[in-house]
């Protein structure tokens, strides 16, 4: 079992920035890729961004491409999600996602993921 603790979220201006930090416990992280989701309120959850296991392939959703970032930090069991230049749009829940696997072809759909966290609030105001 993978238990995935997310925190870093808050209230924001627009144009502003935040890290969200998913901290993973009973397994090691270097043996699973990961992956960032969102749900706004009466909306779907989407994807946002994937990383593999190494760190070295990385995808991300149109919606949020040249603004976030994910990364790992395997040693540490953690992986980010920076947000810059923040939008209205981007508000909602944030949910950090596991999959056991080291191949590097991205996840982008929820079904993928076996592992899944509690959520993180995000509020960008204007």
């Amino acid at each position: 079992q993978v238990q995935l603790v997310e925190s870093g979220g808050g209230l924001v201006q627009a144009g502003g920035s935040l890290r969200l930090s998913c901290a993973a416990s009973g397994r090691a992280l270097i043996s699973l890729r990961m992956a960032w989701f969102r749900q706004a309120p009466g909306k779907e959850r989407e994807f946002v961004a994937t990383i593999d296991w190494s760190g070295g392939n990385t995808y991300y959703a149109d919606s949020v491409k040249g603004r976030f970032t994910i990364s790992r930090d395997n040693a540490k069991n953690t992986v980010y999600l920076q947000m810059n230049s923040l939008k209205l749009e981007d508000t909602a829940v944030y949910y950090c996602a596991a999959r056991s696997g080291l191949g590097h072809t991205p996840r982008i759909a929820m079904d993928e993921y076996d592992y899944w966290g509690q959520g993180t609030q995000v509020t960008v105001s204007s």
